[in-house]
């Protein structure tokens, strides 16, 4: 027997007619038994993804200050309405009991991690960094010329500093890495979208 797909769509809606007045079903009964939605109630606000630097759009639903539901924004040319993994899971991440909040320091020798103040774990790691950029620090290095003879350069850098950004830095915080890691005398200054 042949059906063509329009007479397959038409012998199904007539089923489901047949059945649903056959078996009495009453559509005011079953839109009564209908349930709220989480979001109702929320403000919808629309967003942009931190976590890479696809820019993907977000509605976050708010409520009494708090996330409570995100999605994909259908109207955004980025991303349609999708969402990766990491983006679905932005409200765990900014809700979740794991995620720390201050600083932590793994004193040396030591097997547990200890809280400490801002101003802790800043002069520690500024103290590190003098540390290592006054160990490493070249002025000069020597380059074989092309006759094969030593010559000495001024280069002004430190080997033991690096830094490396990320897709949540922005910009303008891109331009004060460079900035700062110029200052500081590395080369080694990476970014998210080079790796």
């Amino acid at each position: 027997m042949q059906v063509s797909r329009r007479n397959f769509l038409k012998l199904s809606g007539a089923s489901l007619v047949a059945l649903a007045t056959g078996l009495g079903l009453d559509p005011a009964v079953a839109k009564a038994q209908g349930y709220a939605l989480k979001i109702e109630g929320t403000k919808k606000i629309p967003s942009i993804c931190h976590f890479c630097s696809g820019g993907c759009g977000m509605l976050l639903h708010i409520q009494d200050g708090k996330l409570i539901h995100l999605a994909g924004d259908p109207d955004h040319p980025t991303n349609e309405g999708t969402l990766c993994p990491k983006a679905a899971s932005l409200r765990s991440v900014a809700y979740s009991t794991d995620r720390v909040t201050k600083p932590m320091r793994r004193a040396p020798g030591a097997d547990k991690w200890e809280e400490i103040s801002w101003d802790q774990a800043v002069e520690i790691v500024a103290k590190k960094t003098k540390e290592v950029r006054e160990a490493t620090f070249k002025k000069t290095e020597q380059i074989k010329n092309a006759a094969g003879e030593p010559v000495e350069y001024a280069v002004n850098r430190t080997d033991g500093l690096a830094f490396i950004g990320s897709a949540e830095v922005d910009n303008e915080e891109s331009y004060l890495f460079s900035k700062f890691s110029r200052i500081m005398g590395t080369p080694y200054n990476e970014h998210q979208a080079r790796i």
